[in-house]
């Protein structure tokens, strides 16, 4: 069955609602550390416990997809998915919120399944722009999700938040079975040789080992920001309730609507030097940050850089490394995506450590020497196009 392109947009909405899950907990950080007494850093874990568990599930899971049928493994995966978020709306013991926290991130995985889908059903021509299309539904969908639940957390709670969270992934179950084509992989070696190609595949590609390792630096500049944010906005001299945090999210998603455009440019060759932009953009971003500890204006115009200058290095490696072996797609995107989130829980971790200790002032300098080791790669590694 080939791709229409309703079932692009279907791709690029159910990648936005089940990546969503891996931020709800972001803006609801102070409703939760209240309701369990804890600190509003400890209760921070919970964001980099989810991206680690994302991380650990694509490593895990998605290679899989190169061997398996990918639509009955992605319904699979979205019904423990489902599990986990009604899961974490019933559980009252912190330390085994963290556990589902990272549960819950091993099971959202259904975007980078749903990306190599996408990419096996397109033609070489059209390629770049369905992969900008998707990956823009999953930009969206985690700049959303910020504003989503931030709104509920003040009306219904952080728990109701996760119980709607819940419906709509028992709702996104039914419609897979309506809606995404049947799309068979052509790999037949063994499941062992499934994983340990992947170490080959990191050997043997350039491209693949420099996008990944730029992307995870990105990422990790991405969870340095979101994640600390939200302890800049609810603290003095801001002061900001969890639906007002959650509203910054819009601010970025409409950068997000740039992702197709990148795509298509990255995909026509211009690839490495969107990327080249894109760390001049996340570098400045923190520069505009460190400027604006008590500036809303500065702040805003802060994230329309740093989400412009993170999809503009995503989608056009992205696009890089679907290009190079067709029929090891699902392997190249866990390589690529499993470093990129271990990236954001890096980030969002590195991020917590440097507000403890250093303010805000830290947070801004330490996303700044991130952007500055992604130029230093740029600059060594070999050009490729």
């Amino acid at each position: 069955m080939s791709l229409s392109k309703s079932n692009v947009f279907f791709m690029a909405a159910i990648t936005g609602l089940i990546v969503a899950n891996l931020y709800y907990c972001q803006p609801l950080i102070p409703l939760i550390a209240e309701d369990f007494q804890v600190t509003e850093e400890t209760a921070g874990s919970l964001t980099y416990l989810t991206q680690a568990g994302y991380a650990i599930g694509m490593f895990l899971m998605i290679p899989l997809g190169d061997k398996l049928e990918r639509k009955k493994q992605i319904t699979i995966t979205t019904i423990f998915a489902t599990i986990a978020l009604a899961l974490t709306a019933i559980i009252n013991d912190f330390v085994w919120l963290q556990v589902i926290s990272f549960v819950l991130g091993a099971t959202s995985i259904v975007p980078q399944l749903v990306l190599p889908m996408a990419a096996s059903l397109s033609s070489d021509e059209q390629r770049g722009k369905v992969i900008g299309t998707v990956v823009s539904g999953l930009l969206i969908g985690i700049l959303f999700s910020r504003t989503l639940s931030g709104f509920v957390g003040v009306w219904l709670g952080w728990r109701g938040m996760f119980w709607i969270a819940t419906v709509i992934s028992l709702l996104i179950v039914i419609s897979i079975q309506f809606r995404l084509p049947i799309n068979k992989p052509n790999f037949q070696g063994s499941v062992s040789h499934l994983y340990t190609s992947m170490f080959t595949l990191i050997k043997q590609q350039p491209i693949l080992r420099e996008s990944t390792l730029i992307t995870c630096l990105a990422f990790a500049q991405f969870g340095v920001f979101w994640t600390t944010m939200v302890l800049l906005l609810h603290n003095e001299p801001f002061g900001y309730d969890s639906a007002l945090i959650g509203a910054f999210g819009l601010i970025g998603a409409c950068g997000a609507f740039a992702a197709p455009l990148v795509g298509k440019v990255g995909g026509s060759g211009g690839a490495r030097k969107l990327i080249l932009y894109g760390i001049v953009m996340t570098f400045c971003s923190f520069i505009i940050f460190m400027l604006s500890s008590s500036s809303v204006v500065g702040i805003i115009i802060g994230i329309i850089l740093i989400d412009l200058g993170l999809q503009t290095i995503h989608v056009s490696n992205q696009t890089r490394i679907y290009s190079l072996l067709p029929e090891a797609r699902n392997r190249l995107n866990t390589v690529y995506m499993s470093f990129s989130f271990l990236g954001t829980a890096f980030g969002s971790a590195f991020g917590l450590y440097l507000w403890k200790y250093f303010g805000w002032a830290g947070v801004c300098l330490g996303g700044m020497l991130l952007a500055v080791l992604s130029f230093i790669i740029f600059l060594v590694s070999k050009k490729n196009n």
